[in-house]
């Protein structure tokens, strides 16, 4: 699929240039210096385009490669969880709920921050509720604990610290319990730790660069993006009740379910599963409280507490499958949900033709089939559940690979560039006219004339355009 959206192209060639430079410090965008993000991500980038060539598949590995690092990291500390717990099976059914998770499925196919900061925090938190409920090499976890709060700032900037330590703070709070002296004498070591892995390129770029960047960086795409409108994503207060739902998907009825029986959790137990349910709900809400106050919203911002809910819908699913008078009607109102959900993907296909009917039928076949067989076999509870599961794979395979020409066409520009230059206009400069298309960032890159402001040159009338192709004829003689 074509690179979309204002953001992956616009990332996929910051990473280009950076890497034609030769340059691990230095983000441009034509030219341009672009402090919007840290590196991480571009360096991840660069990696995919020294070992496969400059492409969309490259672009997009290092994203692919952090979703599938986080499901890992679910794995891991799930495992350490169920080992000690009485609930079998909790450690698969976490990972099987992060994996096939809407929000995963869609942003770990993207050239993303959002997926990046998600792995890196996974881990980080990961390490701290392995320091909580194990009793052994509990000055590693503490170690993995600030190194990964070093790669998070990495990331996506200070999130990657205000969220894992609010974290830690909601959890204390909620539990009512203060912190071990072991944890606040872990600060005088573990700050500078984090800071010295977070030092790789803040360090370089800043002495580089100085008050420049710490103006755009911090203070721009940090303050103010947090405290104003200034980049126009203004919603709601209560926007990420219904996104964490939707990131969700298809598990969103047993999150719920799990958040509605909090009511009888032993909030200040010191028992394993005690523990991993307050912790577990903490990393889902603070995210939520946290970018729920910020002047800009988009969607993707807390898909770090996708971990969370993992866990917290793996116990409701354990639950599920050892326990012979669970009731169904979860699983029942999922799939009944899904076929309303199918039915309404008919009805906008039909409706609006951005995809033919033939394209939507094979979409929603999944969710029939699959939701046939779990309606059949309800009996067979983890394979109603391992049968859930797939239908947001499959759902996104059979989207991307029956939709993607009409994607392409309507999303991005890069059939036009291409079909441009096979009529002979490889090598010409290109403007905007009436709005700024960024996918032509990277499908016409080293040719997107720039304004002053770093911004490609947006030009509105006929008169504009010729005196565009005058000034580019000048230059070229």
């Amino acid at each position: 699929m074509p690179l979309v959206g204002p953001d992956e192209p616009r990332y996929a060639q910051v990473a280009r240039e950076m890497f034609l430079r030769r340059d691990l410090i230095t983000p441009t965008l034509g030219g341009h210096t672009w402090f919007e993000k840290p590196v991480l991500l571009y360096w991840l980038m660069m990696f995919g385009y020294k070992v496969f060539g400059v492409s969309e598949f490259s672009a997009r590995l290092g994203p692919a490669l952090a979703g599938v690092l986080a499901i890992i990291a679910v794995w891991w500390i799930s495992r350490r969880i169920e080992t000690k717990s009485s609930l079998p099976h909790f450690s698969f059914l976490s990972v099987l709920v992060m994996a096939s998770s809407g929000g995963m499925v869609v942003f770990s196919r993207g050239a993303s921050f959002d997926i990046v900061v998600t792995m890196t925090l996974t881990w980080a938190l990961g390490f701290f509720l392995a320091y909580e409920l194990e009793s052994e090499r509990r000055a590693w976890y503490l170690a993995g604990f600030y190194f990964f709060i070093g790669l998070s700032l990495l990331a996506k900037g200070l999130i990657g610290i205000v969220l894992p330590f609010g974290i830690v703070i909601l959890f204390y709070i909620l539990r009512r319990r203060w912190p071990e002296k072991k944890l606040f004498v872990s600060l005088i070591w573990g700050v500078p730790l984090a800071l010295v892995v977070a030092s790789l390129w803040y360090g370089p770029v800043i002495y580089r660069h100085g008050w420049p960047f710490i103006n755009e960086f911090f203070i721009q795409h940090h303050f103010a993006r947090y405290f104003s409108n200034k980049y126009q994503h203004p919603q709601p207060f209560y926007y990420y009740l219904p996104i964490i739902l939707m990131l969700s998907i298809p598990w969103t009825i047993f999150l719920i379910e799990g958040l509605v029986k909090s009511k009888d959790w032993s909030w200040r137990s010191d028992d394993l599963t005690s523990k991993t349910r307050v912790f577990a709900f903490a990393w889902l809400i603070m995210p939520i409280l946290f970018f729920s106050c910020s002047g800009s919203k988009l969607p993707a911002y807390i898909l770090p507490s996708l971990a969370a809910a993992a866990f917290l819908v793996g116990e409701r699913l354990s639950i599920f499958i050892s326990k012979a008078e669970a009731v169904l009607i979860s699983m029942r109102v999922t799939i009944a949900l899904s076929l309303i959900l199918a039915l309404g993907v008919l009805i906008y296909a039909q409706q609006t033709h951005r995809a033919s009917l033939l394209c939507a039928a094979l979409v929603i076949a999944p969710v029939v089939l699959f939701g046939g067989l779990i309606l059949l076999r309800s009996s067979k509870r983890l394979l109603s559940t391992v049968s859930l599961a797939l239908i947001p794979v499959s759902v996104s395979i059979l989207a991307l690979n029956c939709a993607v020409d009409r994607i392409a066409s309507r999303e991005s520009v890069r059939e036009l560039i291409n079909r441009a230059d096979r009529q002979g206009y490889s090598k010409a400069p290109l403007v905007m006219f009436s709005r700024i298309e960024r996918s032509s960032e990277f499908y016409a890159a080293g040719r997107v004339i720039y304004g002053a402001d770093g911004d490609p040159l947006k030009v509105e009338n006929p008169e504009e355009v010729i005196a565009q192709v005058k000034n580019a004829t000048a230059r070229c003689f």
